[in-house]
């Protein structure tokens, strides 16, 4: 689904969420998605670590 986005649908997507969400909003929320993001990283290597150590 995401795949076929392309650089004008992110340039909208962008556009539309300043008008909604503001300038000054606009850093905090993408502040909190790349923390999710990396605390989710972080989580799944965790959890693959743990089960490549069961296996042994």
């Amino acid at each position: 689904m995401l795949t076929n986005i392309g650089i004008p649908g992110l340039i909208l997507i962008l556009v539309i969420a300043l008008i909604i969400f503001g300038p000054k909003k606009l850093p905090e929320m993408g502040r909190a998605v790349g923390d999710t993001l990396k605390e989710f990283k972080k989580s799944t290597k965790e959890l693959t670590a743990d089960d490549e150590g069961d296996r042994k």
